[in-house]
């Protein structure tokens, strides 16, 4: 089905007006792949040509009614600079902490799914037990838990147990993944919760289980690595499909 090209409100200048579309999307294709908790959790994207802005959801509003003007432009010092709802603060504590601590992050994306929880609460954390979750998992990272909103000592820490990967294991929390665009972090995000659902049942079924030997451990992880000069190869083949099959339920979210 072909979409009508929705006009950009003079406001917004080209590549903000894209990055809302993407960002919209992506809350979106969280209502599709079950990943919502009502109106909890929060998904980002930073202003392009920004230091210290970013684009966030309205709280208050349910994931399947956020649509590109409607996100919320915040500073990082939480003054808000476009929108009509107020914002998570939990989420701008989370979201301002991982881009202050890497510049070259453009998207992140927080989740409190059934699986993801799960996994957070198992001490051995993510396990190498499928194709996906050997693929992310040189990238992945784990925070202790604490309140998100309780100091900036603690959203410093999660700033730094990031590091230089590209996905947080939130322990008793949930998930966070981040990209350098929001394709990349969808992606990153998606293989993160595939890898937690695997876990959950094969841990649940009590058969011993299969891990990969050493070589084939490896060559997983080059195969996934996400090269340092340019977003993922992955995020990038899979997002106009995303959403194409966005456009074919409801093309709304890029008004």
């Amino acid at each position: 089905m072909a979409v009508t090209a929705l006009s950009r409100p003079s406001r917004f200048p080209e590549d903000e007006w894209q990055a809302r579309v993407d960002l919209a999307a992506c809350y979106r294709l969280f209502v599709r792949y079950g990943w919502t908790d009502l109106i909890y959790t929060h998904l980002t994207a930073r202003v392009p040509g920004t230091t210290d802005q970013y684009l966030i959801n309205p709280y208050g509003l349910m994931f399947d009614e956020i649509t590109a003007s409607s996100l919320l432009k915040v500073d990082f010092d939480g003054n808000l600079l476009e929108g009509e709802y107020p914002y998570n603060e939990a989420g701008h504590a989370i979201h301002t902490a991982v881009f202050k601590a890497r510049a070259d992050i453009n998207a992140v994306l927080h989740s409190h799914t059934r699986a993801g929880m799960a996994v957070s609460t198992m001490d051995c954390g993510l396990l190498p037990l499928t194709q996906q979750s050997n693929e992310i998992m040189a990238y992945v990272r784990r925070h202790p838990y604490d309140v998100a909103t309780d100091s900036d000592t603690e959203c410093d820490r999660l700033g730094e147990d990031l590091g230089d990967g590209y996905a947080l294991i939130l322990e008793n929390h949930g998930l966070l993944a981040a990209g350098r665009s929001v394709d990349e972090a969808f992606h990153v995000h998606y293989t993160l919760e595939n890898a937690c659902k695997v876990q959950v049942d094969a841990l649940a079924s009590g058969q011993k289980l299969v891990v990969p030997g050493e070589e084939a451990l490896r060559k997983l992880a080059a195969f996934g690595a996400l090269p340092p000069d340019k977003t993922s190869r992955h995020g990038r083949a899979a997002w106009p499909a995303l959403m194409r099959m966005l456009d074919r339920i409801d093309p709304s979210y890029r008004s």
